[in-house]
């Protein structure tokens, strides 16, 4: 069995199995199978696979084809240019959250001391961290989680301290110039509505926020005000539909939000800035 030939049935399995892009999916899963880069395939697609390393990529098929999301076979994602691990006790990181980042840079570029709360595998702190000269720390209510993003931070060299509790519990008032989060924001209610890959595989804790969907943002923005400094700012992702309720969450005592749209045009970032 070829390189080319094993592409070539890997695409026809999950084309007929409805798997999105099955061509590029086939390309990684193969990849994963030989450790080899996707350049690799089309610059040796005479390459024969070894009995080993077949089993591996039919095993990857199988398990793509029965809704396991690709990330979660291959344990790795990127994020904002670097490659992160991922598991099913962490959210698989999307690029639209690339755009928390980049607001978190564009209005508190100067933070010295940042929280990230629920920070799943890590993408938001340890990027914010490498990107900043900020003293950086991450908190999430998962062990498990935790454990994950620990492991980025060490192999991305980035120096985040992490805390075990529920949002911002533990961390001390008036601590923080900047906090940012990707709350959970999916209403209970529309579990089935989700894709299969992303109810059967990823963590309920992480996606689901409550019968509204805005109950994590509530408490995020009233803890807030106990856990920033004044004119600190409070960057958060939108879930969608939810940017008018989000921003009448804000009061007198903060400055009007500003919104980011994603590059569809969907408001995805809320930023708001307490009051000197």
């Amino acid at each position: 069995m070829t390189v080319a030939t094993a592409l070539l049935q890997g695409t026809d399995l999950l084309r007929n199995a409805a798997v999105p892009a099955p061509r590029l999916t086939a390309e990684v899963l193969l990849g994963h199978a030989i450790h080899r880069r996707r350049e690799f395939l089309y610059a040796h697609p005479e390459q024969e696979l070894s009995e080993l390393e077949w089993l591996h990529y039919g095993r990857y098929l199988h398990e793509r084809m029965n809704g396991r999301p690709t990330q979660y076979i291959t344990k790795r994602q990127e994020f904002y240019g670097r490659e992160f691990r991922v598991t099913p006790d962490v959210l698989i990181p999307r690029p639209e959250t690339e755009h928390v980042v980049e607001a978190s840079l564009a209005v508190a570029g100067n933070a010295s001391r940042i929280l990230d709360v629920g920070c799943g595998s890590g993408i938001l702190a340890i990027t914010l961290c490498l990107e900043t000269e900020a003293t950086t720390f991450a908190s999430d209510l998962s062990l498990s989680a935790l454990a994950v993003a620990r492991e980025n931070a060490r192999l991305l060299r980035a120096g985040v301290h992490f805390l075990a509790g529920d949002l911002t519990s533990g961390v001390a008032s008036a601590s923080m110039d900047l906090i940012v989060s990707n709350p959970p924001y999916v209403p209970a209610g529309d579990a089935t509505g989700l894709q299969r890959e992303v109810r059967e595989y990823e963590p309920h804790l992480a996606l689901f926020a409550g019968p509204t969907g805005l109950e994590i943002y509530e408490r995020l923005v009233n803890d807030a005000l106990r856990v920033l400094r004044r004119g600190g700012w409070l960057v958060m992702e939108l879930g969608f539909g939810s940017v008018s309720r989000v921003r009448e969450m804000f009061d007198s005592r903060w400055e009007e939000p500003r919104i980011t749209p994603d590059l569809a045009g969907i408001p995805r970032v809320i930023a708001s800035r307490l009051h000197r």
